[in-house]
């Protein structure tokens, strides 16, 4: 761990913190609709993935043999507000045929593995990406690793704390090697992360006055009297 870049990386964390206070992610009531979140979020605005759980709930179908039984058109009706709806529901299907199929339908035996072992498997899964792999891990398996995500790759390209190429494995190696392994911590970075993404350093519409990292930042000032454009990365 380099020390000088772990007290950049924690100043970050500090001000994120004390702006936005704790996030208490993943907003879910339990691990298999956590699941389901992290799959549902896509390509999506997280109110969208609301609406779709909702509907999953309404319909008794946040289950994981009930969803895996349920006919296909009942599923799409449920998380159509999601968009790309045929894609997520052979993800969906694929990810409790292999838990009911390899594990008996137990997600705490498929967690009880190491997180090189569960992430490869979770790799391996139809519609599984990086991100989708690290936050089930993160956030269902409780392991620590750090979740990137467009608003991480944001984040370090326009803080200059580290030269692109700003690849997946590249900014995740950054804030595993200068951070400690500390799931607690990679919980609440990853979501104040996403918060100042969502709230503040929303492209266009980038509200840099109120922004906690504007001195930090390329493209804004010390003057934070007027809100400046941030392009998105």
């Amino acid at each position: 761990m380099d020390r000088m870049e772990n007290m950049k990386l924690m100043d970050i964390y500090n001000r994120l913190y004390n702006n936005f206070g704790p996030r208490h992610w993943w907003p879910a009531k339990d691990d298999f609709e956590m699941i389901i979140g992290a799959i549902l979020t896509q390509n999506v605005a997280w109110k969208n993935v609301e609406v779709a759980i909702e509907n999953l709930y309404s319909r008794d179908l946040i289950d994981l043999y009930r969803l895996y039984n349920a006919k296909n058109e009942e599923i799409i009706d449920a998380i159509r507000p999601a968009r790309f709806f045929n894609q997520k529901l052979r993800y969906i299907k694929a990810f409790c045929k292999h838990i009911i199929d390899e594990y008996g339908g137990e997600l705490d035996k498929f967690f009880d593995k190491d997180t090189k072992t569960l992430r490869r498997e979770l790799l391996s899964l139809p519609g599984i990406g990086e991100e989708t792999a690290d936050v089930i891990i993160l956030y269902g398996a409780r392991k620590p690793i750090f979740v990137v995500d467009a608003y991480t790759k944001r984040l370090v390209s326009l803080l200059g704390i580290m030269d692109g190429p700003f690849t997946y494995p590249r900014v995740q190696q950054y804030f595993m090697s200068n951070l400690e392994t500390d799931l607690y911590l990679f919980n609440e970075y990853h979501a104040l992360i996403d918060a100042w993404g969502n709230i503040i350093c929303r492209g266009k519409a980038a509200k840099c006055a109120e922004c906690p990292l504007s001195d930090l930042c390329s493209i804004c000032t010390l003057d934070r009297t007027k809100d400046r454009i941030a392009p998105v990365i």
